[in-house]
């Protein structure tokens, strides 16, 4: 998948080029010593080993020469659908896995519109497009389970760490997502977009902001968009009312579903929340914000490190990156002044 020759001459060139790279990760089966992980007796041994510490042959294929083992394949879909639910940002953008950095075509400046008299020449400016680079950051977390809890046959241990790592990883990736600040971790998407207004304080937030803000989004990325907001944006906006007197929300009636504000689906996060940063609303097309899966995450067992304390621990990593590769697809409302940072001085 080759674009550094690719020529782009406009907006909507960009956005059928994004659009066809998206539909090529999605069908591409990526093909290295990473994915021979997929048959039921690497699994099984696998999770005996994680169970017992005993290794076998069968294992050899997915060492990663440190002592841990890639999870296996269809571990590895279900650990991604438990992270999926976790982490708000991956139910919205667009993942895809990669084997090396990925260079991914973006608009640098729009030409501009210019007033021309009868009869004058044009003068003619172009759209400049650039270049943006998915690269990798390592994500690691360690869990502990007694000796007693192994020696129980009742502990589904697949689960258990499923469950435990998505829990730990999906928080960490979504505080990144959103407000990393690109050391060590990914640069989030709060410094990746524009501000289409802004507000003195939380408080003085109308829903008149919320309309300007959707209609500050150009008409193509108005069809798939969402909102996303923070707690304290959620609580204060829910309370108020229309001119009639009537809320503004509509609230879901559906398990799971998220509810709407003028018409508009919301998702709440508290990563946007003013302790972690000005920016309240995001709005827009969240399809253009890629998630980029390194490899195959791996998982080592620790059986001597805590063996004094009658414990073993399981290491989990994972390598990602995540940009915003069309920034105009997504449009923002920050706050001028922290409310509660200034109560606090």
């Amino acid at each position: 998948m080759n674009n550094n020759n690719l020529t782009i001459n406009s907006v909507e060139e960009l956005r059928t080029r994004l659009d066809e790279m998206a539909a090529e990760f999605a069908g591409a089966n990526i093909s290295t010593t990473e994915s021979k992980t997929t048959d039921t007796a690497y699994r099984n041994a696998f999770f005996e080993h994680l169970h017992t510490g005993l290794t076998s042959n069968v294992l050899k294929k997915g060492s990663d020469g440190a002592g841990g083992y890639l999870v296996p394949d269809t571990y590895e879909e279900e650990l991604v659908q438990t992270l999926r639910d976790k982490n708000l940002m991956r139910r919205l953008g667009k993942i895809i896995s990669t084997t090396t950095n990925l260079k991914i075509p973006v608009v640098d400046a729009h030409g501009e519109a210019f007033w021309v008299e009868e009869g004058e020449a044009y003068s003619f400016t172009e759209e400049s497009f650039g270049q943006i680079e998915i690269d990798t950051y390592k994500l690691a977390i360690a869990i502990l389970v007694s000796d007693e809890m192994l020696e129980d046959s009742g502990i589904d241990l697949e689960a258990y760490i499923k469950s435990s790592f998505a829990n730990a990883l999906g928080d960490a990736e979504e505080e990144a997502f959103f407000t990393g600040n690109g050391k060590g971790k990914p640069v989030g998407i709060i410094h990746q977009v524009d501000a289409a207004l802004e507000v003195d304080t939380l408080s003085s937030l109308t829903l008149d902001d919320v309309i300007d803000l959707e209609y500050s989004l150009k008409q193509p990325y108005r069809k798939n968009a969402v909102c996303i907001m923070s707690e304290e944006a959620y609580l204060h906006l829910r309370k108020i009312k229309t001119f009639n007197g009537k809320p503004a929300w509509e609230p879901s009636f559906t398990e799971g579903e998220p509810d709407k504000l003028l018409r508009r689906t919301v998702y709440v996060t508290k990563y946007l929340n003013s302790e972690y940063c000005n920016t309240p609303i995001l709005y827009g097309d969240f399809s253009y914000y890629w998630i980029g899966d390194r490899g195959k995450r791996h998982i080592k067992r620790l059986s001597e490190r805590y063996a004094d304390r009658g414990l073993v621990g399981y290491q989990a990593s994972q390598r990602v990156d995540a940009k915003l590769v069309l920034p105009e697809a997504v449009k923002s409302i920050k706050v001028k002044s922290n409310e509660n940072q200034s109560q606090a001085e």
